[in-house]
């Protein structure tokens, strides 16, 4: 199997994020050249090819430039599988290529299983198996793939020429979204609920944690689809994206949309009453108790000295 990658390029460096596309490409123990827009002193750390255009020349998104570069490099690599970030970029690409490759897509793919991509269903409350037929456009979700190890080496590069192609699309740039409620990017200390705490009232048990410990109540998508709790709290794919010295998962099992949002945190400590839960995987400390026994308990005993 052989995969072409596409690096996502952002404010004129290539993204961290890339190395999970390789990690991708290492599960499937696939071989993999890379396509990126940007600049030769600032690749991706690899082995291999990776085929270049000069940012200043294709931009840092051009759909239509790219959509033909990237077609360009799929005429001489005859890769089976085109893989890109699950991103604004990849949302926004790989339809483009499937529509000009007439090649099937699959988005937001969290998992393989043989020859199927596992993908989330319903809110990702499900999961499907989806097979292609060993041909195919995949958009990967942001933190199902990690990679085990550093990555070292120097990609021999392909320089593409660019052409000037007509675009009914003008690319204007990246908006910041407005910040509303909470800014949890910047906390030190987030407590987290999830489904874990059975009901709405039960929240004050984390909201009272997190108050003891200085910190930001968080909380997972489902209490926010609940109304639980407010959006602007909510972390994960869909939410915001943390890495606080201290992370406190109450009541939260650790579905992949979440994981994504929180696992560079410096110290996770999570609280379930199932021990093998997902969380587990990337808990520094896993509780398992009930977290409206524990929470309370912990509170009161920071809070009395």
């Amino acid at each position: 199997m052989k995969l072409l990658l596409v690096a996502e390029y952002k404010s004129k460096k290539f993204l961290e994020s890339n190395y999970e596309l390789i990690a991708f490409a290492d599960k499937l123990k696939a071989d993999y050249v890379m396509f990126g827009v940007g600049d030769e002193t600032d690749l991706p750390k690899c082995e291999g090819k990776i085929y270049l255009a000069d940012s200043e020349k294709a931009g840092e998104y051009n759909p239509s430039l790219h959509k033909k570069l990237i077609a360009e490099v799929m005429e001489k690599e005859k890769a089976d599988f085109i893989v890109l970030p699950h991103t604004s970029y990849g949302w926004d690409l790989a339809p483009r290529l499937s529509a000009e490759l007439a090649f099937p897509q699959v988005t937001e793919v969290v998992d393989v299983d043989d020859d199927n991509f596992i993908l989330p269903a319903c809110n990702g409350k499900l999961w499907r198996k989806v097979s292609t037929g060993g041909k195919g456009i995949i958009t990967i979700q942001g933190g199902a793939f990690n990679p085990e190890n550093d990555y070292e080496g120097t990609p021999e590069v392909i320089n593409l020429e660019v052409p000037s192609v007509e675009s009914k699309i003008q690319f204007e740039g990246y908006e910041k979204a407005e910040a509303v409620g909470v800014d949890l990017t910047k906390a030190e200390i987030i407590v987290s609920a999830g489904r874990g705490v059975g009901k709405k009232e039960n929240v004050e048990n984390v909201r009272k944690l997190a108050e003891a410990l200085g910190g930001e109540l968080g909380a997972s998508r489902p209490v926010v689809d609940s109304e639980w709790v407010e959006h602007s709290h909510q972390v994960g794919t869909t939410g915001q994206t943390v890495a606080p010295k201290l992370y406190v998962a109450c009541g939260i099992s650790g579905a992949i949309q979440h994981l994504a949002g929180m696992k560079k945190s410096d110290f996770i400590l999570a609280v379930n009453t199932d021990k093998d839960a997902p969380i587990a995987e990337v808990a520094d400390v896993l509780v398992v108790a009930d977290v409206n026994q524990f929470a309370p308990a912990l509170a009161e005993k920071i809070s009395s000295k």
